[in-house]
């Protein structure tokens, strides 16, 4: 039998609005009797799905097979080193060594071989050991003094996002005595290797205050540099890449502001660079534009690049003079015009030049203007001795064809790199800021991750490294493509699809000759898009002639600023109806049927799916959420609780605005369970007990509801983990196995 709650009624008023709320009791964390019950819960999904246990055995050693367990990532420069790190087979947690530059004018990474010494390697950290005793590992900080002599990292052994901030001697190898408990992660060395800047959380666990220790001394004489004291705001701060400067970077998520420090001076007082203005967002990055006539990398006019919003819904690009000492700078001149078909996302910049991040058709791009050459102008790719096809240089940002114009008239032109599929993600890593070089990450639904040398200054590429697929994988044997699925408003809205093509037959007309099992998997909020990516875990579905789909659904940010204004606040409805209209959509077109489709999200992608269950629970066979914000209501009336204030602006304020109240009852699904929930499909949520972002009591109350109801749901609780599941890759693989055999069992493919 399955455990059945105690039902314990307590009311929740609010603009004249009673809730009898039957299982609030269960969020008291530290009674036993509510630990008994999650044990419980436990117990009984244990025993409901062990006979899938040969299932889950048999894929967890699929994807171990599938990838190299001893492996190496690529190197990358800073100073006099190259980092790196390893990983072993059969250890859980990666290793993190360097060794020595032996040629200062050689950027390109050292491709290393799995299994084999790196000669003068130095290890800095091997997390394996850290995590000794623990059931719960993750490493937060990681960050090397400028002169290589330091290593400033955090742990966090319990999954709460707590972190103890510890320094190591790399010489000796042993830990100071400078230890912070306590802390959030992104703590940093200032450039004088004396000075550590880290961040504290409030009762609600939001970053709000900076501190800087001396090396050295005791944390009693740390000084509060920075103290934010609106909720709404979180903190964030690091130096910039040219190391010219200390950022904090406050931000609602609505309004944003930075302030900056020169890095020579880090006892000093930051200043700000444009005060926060209600609803305008921007970023900044340093930059040196080369005088007139300069080949680069020498003196230039200082320049802060900032993205913004300010009357451009898709942002624009411009360029000012970093404020003086009495601060508040100008947005200064548009480099790159607002486009509504173009989502501006982010700029790079490097002594050499410039990468600027955007969006275009439901794809993130990346753009790269040289700083050495007139108007920018990047030149033809090449091919390199590996003969893997060049990537293509489009030849302008916009297709629209309006130019971007730089500064005095200067003609900006970034060029975009593609691979030419339709689904991808290309992305220019700038290094360093000395580094000439530009390293370019490339992956589709079908196409392992792979990282290209891309020499800026000759066009010349070369593939690096790509990510072992073991056991014979062939990309020709896969297919993707994009599907449109039209809303109830009339809206289109994008599908991304992958399958293997010899479980999945198509017909003359290019659809399936018979219906599919799908998994559908969505997020939908935070202006948060879900770009093509491989997986190896993936896979063990394909093979098995799963057909794995993304509902780009509105909230997201795939078709720039209006899509994701379109699915939050007084909009959000629209997530939950483009997600079922996607359902519905693959249906109709005979990718699938409803008994076939198995509804995947987490976090707010599990609020995603909680609501388009209570929409439409004959348009999934089950629904999996990971750690699912299905009580949204509750959490969002008690600004208590970490991250409601600063959420409000995200999903509306129901404490003191009845109409948003009113709005957000009628979707949130714990609220909109029927009575009679006996027709429901079947339903897995996953949680754990440490969760700080989405508490474990949201999924323990909702299962105890739908099952109540009659709807046949499990719940599978980590007891030692937090908002991103179990630590350790061998354990991270045995929950997808655990989740995909159960996917497998409701799409009627356990066998």
């Amino acid at each position: 039998m399955p455990p059945a709650a105690a039902r314990r009624p307590t009311a929740r008023t609010h603009h004249g609005d009673t809730f009898t709320d039957e299982y609030e009791w269960l969020r008291v964390k530290e009674d036993p009797e509510v630990v008994a019950h999650l044990e419980a819960e436990n117990s009984y999904t244990t025993a409901r799905l062990e006979h899938l246990a040969p299932l889950r055995q048999s894929i967890f050693d699929e994807i171990k097979s599938r990838t190299q367990e001893t492996d190496l990532s690529l190197p990358s420069r800073d100073g006099n080193w190259w980092y790196y790190s390893r990983t072993e087979e059969g250890k859980q947690y990666p290793i993190h060594a360097r060794y020595e530059v032996s040629d200062p004018d050689d950027w390109k990474p050292r491709v290393l071989e799995p299994g084999e010494p790196v000669p003068g390697e130095q290890l800095l950290l091997d997390q394996n050991v850290e995590a000794d005793g623990h059931d719960f590992f993750s490493l937060g900080t990681f960050d090397v003094s400028d002169d290589g002599g330091l290593l400033l990292y955090a742990v966090d052994t319990a999954g709460d996002e707590r972190y103890t901030l510890r320094i190591r001697d790399l010489a000796t190898g042993t830990d100071l005595d400078d230890e912070v408990i306590g802390t959030a992660p992104g703590a940093f060395f200032a450039p004088d290797g004396v000075h550590v800047f880290y961040q504290t959380v409030d009762e609600a666990w939001r970053p709000h205050r900076l501190w800087r220790h001396r090396i050295g001394t005791s944390r009693d004489d740390d000084v509060m540099v920075f103290d934010e004291p609106d909720e709404r705001y979180w903190m964030g701060a690091g130096v910039s890449r040219s190391k010219k400067y200390l950022m904090i970077e406050l931000a609602s998520k609505v309004t944003s502001e930075c302030w900056i420090l020169e890095a020579d001076h880090p006892t000093g007082e930051f200043r700000c660079v444009r005060p926060r203005a209600e609803g305008v967002e921007y970023s900044v990055e340093h930059a040196v534009l080369p005088a007139a006539g300069s080949t680069g990398g020498g003196a230039g006019r200082d320049v802060f690049l900032i993205l913004h919003n300010a009357n451009a819904e898709n942002f624009e690009l411009t360029v000012a003079d970093v404020p003086g000492p009495e601060g508040a700078a100008g947005w200064g001149d548009v480099v790159v015009p607002h486009d509504p078909e173009v989502r501006l996302e982010g700029i790079s910049a490097s002594e050499r030049y410039l990468v600027l991040y955007y969006r275009r058709g439901a794809i993130g791009r990346s753009g790269i203007l040289r700083l050495d050459t007139p108007g920018g102008a990047v030149r033809p790719p090449v091919a390199s001795a590996d003969q893997s096809p060049a990537p293509e240089i489009r030849p302008q940002l916009m297709e629209s064809g309006r130019p971007a114009v730089g500064p005095a008239g200067t003609a900006w032109r970034f060029e975009e790199i593609t691979f030419g599929q339709e689904l991808e993600s290309v992305g220019a890593g700038v290094g360093v800021w000395e580094q000439p070089n530009l390293l370019v990450g490339y992956t589709s639904f079908v196409t392992p991750s792979a990282v290209y040398d891309y020499d800026v200054a000759t066009g010349e590429r070369t593939l690096l490294k790509q990510t072992p697929v073991l056991g014979g994988f062939d990309a020709d044997e896969y297919a993707q493509r994009r599907e449109w699925a039209v809303a109830e408003d009339g809206t289109r809205v994008p599908i991304s699809l992958v399958w293997r093509k010899d479980r999945v037959a198509l017909g003359d007309d290019g659809l399936p000759a018979a219906p599919a099992p799908v998994l559908l998997y969505g997020y939908g909020a935070y202006e948060m898009s879900l770009d093509p990516y491989f997986s190896i875990p993936r896979l063990s579905l394909l093979e098995r002639g799963v057909v794995f789909a993304i509902a780009h659904v509105r909230g997201g940010g795939e078709m720039g600023r209006h899509w994701y204004d379109g699915g939050k606040l007084g909009h959000k409805r629209n997530t939950f109806t483009d997600f079922v209209a996607c359902a519905r959509h693959l249906a109709a077109a005979g990718w699938t049927t409803p008994g076939r489709t198995v509804a995947d999200g987490g976090s707010a992608g599990g609020l995603l799916v909680g609501a388009a269950l209570n929409l439409a629970p004959d348009a999934f066979g089950g629904v999996l959420a990971g750690v699912p914000f299905v009580d949204a209501l509750t959490s969002m009336l008690d600004p208590s609780l970490p991250l409601t204030v600063t959420e409000w602006d995200e999903w509306g304020d129901p404490l003191h605005d009845a109409a948003v109240y009113g709005y957000m009852k009628a979707y949130s699904p714990y609220e909109n369970i029927p009575d009679d929930a006996s027709h429901y499909p079947q339903i897995l949520a996953t949680t754990s007990f440490n969760d700080t972002r989405v508490m474990y009591v949201e999924p323990a109350k909702w299962v105890a509801r739908l099952r109540a109801a009659g709807a046949p749901a499990l719940l599978k609780i980590e007891m030692q983990a937090g908002h991103g599941g179990v630590s350790g890759r061998y354990a991270a693989w045995e929950q997808i196995a655990f989740e995909h055999a159960w996917i497998l069992q409701v799409l009627g493919l356990a066998d």
